[in-house]
């Protein structure tokens, strides 16, 4: 089996404050502690941001990405549009796309979802309870029963689809409930959303989180099966 390759998309800007504690707990970006837990098992890993030219995206980096990891925050609009048209067609051609956190906002998850994808929020030092309610699923693997984390809370209505598998479920002190891990499947590509990831917590250097996102990478990677043919066809079998 080839070697899979993994693109870290972080739009790197709360980092960069030095008043904020992304810049402490993160010093080597978000991408840059996602990296750290993927490259243990395996993956040829690389990583783009949002202030590169073409955010780190490029045509050429995109045609060499097999999944590709999502994370933003303050600044969904700065991303343009002709990027995430890019985006779009690799994950309709097979691609893998893993969206974290507030990525939810990202202009590629509400395209790719047709929806607001909005929920409430608070921070607030929650403690986050992550439920592994499809134990089988091989997002699952290797996972206790649940989890716990220091976390933002995010609760429902999150005005996502149905999703086609739901891996996970979150319940925060507050009394609050949230699906946090659910599949999709867009084109060719499957489609991954995690919850957990807010900038001022260390949820990146988590054992269960790195695990959770390793899966994803493995379960998100194309399956190279035949590829669908379009438009007019001739027929396969004689007619009369």
């Amino acid at each position: 089996m080839s070697t899979i390759r993994v693109t870290i998309w972080n739009e790197f800007r709360h980092e960069q404050h030095a008043d904020h504690p992304a810049s402490t707990l993160y010093p080597n970006g978000i991408h840059g502690a996602i990296a750290d837990g993927l490259i243990p098992e395996g993956f040829a890993v690389g990583t783009a941001t949002l202030d590169e030219p073409e955010h780190g995206l490029s045509s050429e980096v995109l045609a060499n990405t097999d999944v590709l990891i999502w994370w933003g925050h303050m600044a969904h609009h700065e991303v343009s549009d002709v990027i995430v048209d890019r985006v779009q067609r690799r994950v309709h051609e097979g691609m893998g796309l893993i969206v974290l956190h507030s990525g939810h906002f990202s202009k590629i998850f509400r395209r790719l979802m047709g929806t607001t994808c909005d929920l409430k929020w608070r921070e607030a030092d929650d403690i986050e309870r992550v439920w592994v309610v499809e134990p089988g699923h091989a997002i699952a693997a290797g996972l206790p029963e649940y989890f716990e984390l220091p976390e933002e809370m995010y609760g429902e209505r999150f005005d996502i689809p149905a999703p086609e598998n739901l891996i996970f479920v979150s319940w925060f002190t507050g009394g609050e409930v949230f699906r946090s891990g659910a599949c999709y499947t867009r084109g060719l590509g499957k489609v991954f959303y995690f919850r957990p990831g807010h900038e001022s917590y260390p949820t990146y250097f988590d054992a269960n989180v790195r695990r959770v996102i390793a899966n994803a990478v493995r379960w998100a990677a194309p399956s190279h099966g035949p590829r669908p043919v379009f438009g007019n066809a001739r027929p396969l079998e004689p007619r009369a």
